[in-house]
């Protein structure tokens, strides 16, 4: 049975596209793209496909327990066997991450730079190289188990907006190679570790 994904974003989508781009390749099923904001370039990404969407916007809600709720229950409606992040920028609550799988794409070689700005955090310090990841969400920020990563060079001169783009770029290709070995069920999670069958 092909594996039913949920995807939430909050912006333009463009890792939406490259697991819209992926098509059939990609193994599973996107059954939904929710975002936590209207009007978003990823809900116009998701109608282009024909793919159903949902607004959950966080500022229709009196607090944020009622908005996880809400969240948690059009997540629930799908009956998603995966969840991805796809630059959603919302911390979800324990609740939801233990209820479902779910995979987010991060602009950095984790456990450095966690947050919101990642990139800005890693040219102030210095590095010589930063990166992605893609790792399985819990109750704690970007804290999760790694699945995937890949390096990229900070180079001379680079300001914030440069290196993301390159980032960007892997991030492209990785988010969608790791969904797609979560379809196959080649991931197995063993406390820290994610193992990769061939």
């Amino acid at each position: 049975m092909t594996a039913r994904i949920v995807v939430l974003i909050s912006g333009e989508g463009t890792n939406l596209q490259s697991l819209l781009d992926r098509g059939e390749e990609l193994g599973g099923t996107i059954t939904r793209v929710i975002s936590d904001r209207p009007d978003v370039g990823g809900l116009k990404r998701a109608d282009r496909a024909n793919i159903p969407t949902g607004i959950v916007a966080y500022g229709n809600y009196p607090d944020r327990e009622t908005w996880q709720k809400a969240l948690e229950d059009k997540v629930a409606a799908e009956e998603p066997d995966l969840v991805v992040l796809a630059g959603f920028m919302r911390i979800l609550p324990g609740s939801f991450v233990s209820r479902w799988p779910v995979l987010n794409v991060h602009p950095s070689l984790l456990p450095a730079f966690p947050g919101a700005h990642a990139v800005e955090d890693a040219l102030a310090w210095g590095v010589m190289v930063t990166g992605c990841t893609v790792h399985f969400v819990d109750e704690e920020v970007d804290h999760g188990p790694v699945v995937a990563q890949v390096a990229v060079v900070v180079r001379p001169g680079d300001t914030p907006e440069t290196p993301h783009t390159r980032i960007k770029k892997v991030e492209h290709r990785l988010l969608p190679d790791c969904v797609t070995l979560f379809c196959q069920g080649q991931i197995t999670v063993d406390g820290r570790h994610v193992r990769i069958s061939q």
